[in-house]
């Protein structure tokens, strides 16, 4: 055992044990933050199933069974617990094996894991030693994710100060955000982010949960307020930052063979198109009816990328636009033009999280007539996105369930997979992005059953091309079709006012046939 293993062996096997006590006797919700956890590292890291994950500081294995669940046994978890006095449980999961380490790095000598996880474990005295070791274990493109608690937290720092006065000292010694940071650069890594996270602290009552968690994805996006977050979520690849991602099929439903239309509007987006094209066909090649890319009158290559993917994929179809420009407008001609039984519409700048499409495929073959990928949702990861287009979210949202009476918390999102009835009974007259608004609410209030998912968003970097989403521009339209869905539901009259209710619904407002639909859009297409 060389000089520093020793001391470095007690002060992780402390920091688990100091850990997984805080989650059994002080947290009352320690099972649904893990799990919550866990599905935010799966959303994260974008995982495929069988890559491999090692976890460092397991302890009891707490977070190891959550993140065995959400990854539904399809990834090898190798566990390594530092506390050489724990034994493994007869829960223990199947797909997690259970390495208790005498020396470090002892048995993980020579290993290689497509992805490291830890919680709670990174301190001062011994984190570079540590994540030198890390890094050594990460193959190539490897990607390591820490939960640290934030130094900065109020309650932490209160809490802190008390134990001082009875004589007990938290042992702890924690890193800040910018420490942090600065320690996995020097390292080596690259894309490293470190974003505060979690505002769902103790001391916790049952109101403050359910206040706190609806606040959490605000506040952690929040200028200032950030900062007094409970934890500080770390994020870091080893190089190349480009690593190539496992060639895989994703299909598990046969009832979904050559089933599905994929609508992509495409507006500027030469340097996207064609990789997320690639990524479609690689995870769900067999789903594939067809991929209608439509062309929103783009200024740069984006149409020649186009033409040239279809001359390779018969599949893969150009819809050609002139002005006037938008999302809406491009969105209601692809799905004018679909053949396929569902229809899945996404942007171009998706490539990244294709493989949690498999969440709404997964929702759809359960009977679910819409799918939508949720970035708000509890699990879901939201990272760079601009505040004030967080806040503008979460005000319509909240205004649309009082004026509604429903209850949903993300469908406005550009993720949505829809059954071939339901692309049939929309009313799309939005020329630009509230058109997301109206795909997301009209099947809900028409009757049709919604499922929402919880996907990862994390903003366009600048080798994604530049979003053509202006909030001050195009926010009014939200409005309207919120509106006019208001004078639907109270009043029976407005623009949607003969959208059809679906046999069998609750709901009573009045129903209308295929040709009064077509009527509608005729009239929604002159409006654009």
């Amino acid at each position: 055992m060389s000089p520093f293993d020793r001391p470095l062996l007690q002060t992780l096997a402390l920091r688990e044990r100091i850990r997984d006590d805080y989650f059994i006797h002080r947290d009352p919700i320690a099972n649904d933050r893990l799990r919550w956890r866990a599905q935010a590292f799966r959303h994260l890291v974008h995982l495929l199933p069988g890559q491999t994950i090692l976890e460092l500081g397991c302890g009891l294995g707490l977070f190891t069974r959550q993140l065995a669940h959400v990854t539904r046994g399809r990834n090898a978890i190798t566990a390594v617990t530092f506390d050489l006095a724990f034994r493994q449980a007869a829960d223990w999961p199947a797909s997690a094996s259970l390495t208790a380490m005498e020396s470090f790095p002892g048995a993980l000598e020579g290993g290689q894991f497509d992805y490291i996880v830890a919680m709670d474990l990174l301190d001062r005295r011994n984190c570079a030693a540590l994540l030198q070791q890390v890094y050594g274990f990460l193959k190539p493109g490897g990607q390591v994710l820490f939960y640290e608690s934030n130094p900065w937290n109020v309650v932490l720092k209160i809490r802190r100060a008390v134990a001082n006065l009875f004589g007990k000292a938290d042992p702890r010694s924690l890193l800040s955000r910018s420490q942090l940071y600065e320690l996995m650069s020097e390292v080596g890594f690259t894309r490293v982010f470190a974003q505060f996270n979690d505002f769902v602290f103790a001391p916790l009552s049952p109101r403050a949960i359910w206040l706190l968690r609806n606040l959490s994805i605000i506040l952690e996006n929040a200028p200032g307020i950030r900062t007094l977050a409970g934890s500080i979520l770390v994020h870091a690849q080893k190089p190349p930052h480009r690593a190539e991602r496992p060639a895989l099929s994703l299909v598990e439903h046969g009832t979904l063979g050559r089933a599905v239309s994929v609508v992509v509007p495409c507006y500027n987006e030469e340097m996207n198109v064609e990789p997320l094209v690639n990524g479609l066909r690689r995870y769900f090649d067999d789903y594939l009816q067809e991929i209608i890319l439509v062309d929103d009158n783009s200024q740069d290559g984006t149409a020649e990328v186009i033409r040239r993917l279809a001359a390779s994929d018969d599949r893969i179809r150009l819809v050609s636009r002139t002005g006037p420009n938008g999302v809406g407008r491009a969105l209601s001609a692809g799905l004018r033009s679909t053949t396929g039984q569902y229809v899945l519409t996404m942007d171009c700048d998706f490539q990244h999280l294709l493989p949690e499409v498999s969440d709404l495929f997964d929702e759809a073959v359960k009977g679910y007539d819409v799918v939508i990928g949720s970035r708000f949702s509890r699990h879901s990861v939201l990272l760079n996105y601009p505040f004030g287009k967080i806040v503008a979210n979460r005000g319509f949202h909240l205004m649309a369930q009082v004026l509604l009476f429903r209850r949903f918390r993300d469908l406005t999102n550009n993720l949505k997979l829809l059954r071939r009835e339901v692309v049939e009974s929309l009313c799309l007259l939005e020329p630009w992005f509230a058109v997301n608004a109206e795909m997301g609410l009209q099947p809900l209030m028409m009757g049709f059953h919604v499922k929402e998912v919880p996907i990862s968003w994390i903003n366009r970097t600048p080798d994604m091309g530049m979003s053509s989403f202006k909030l001050a521009q195009v926010g009014w339209g939200y409005w309207r079709v919120l509106g006019r869905l208001w004078l639907r539901s109270v009043f029976g009259t407005g623009p949607y006012r003969n959208l059809p209710v679906r046999e069998g619904s609750r709901h009573t407002w009045r129903s209308t046939d295929a040709d009064e639909i077509r009527s509608l859009r005729e009239e929604g297409k002159r409006s654009h």
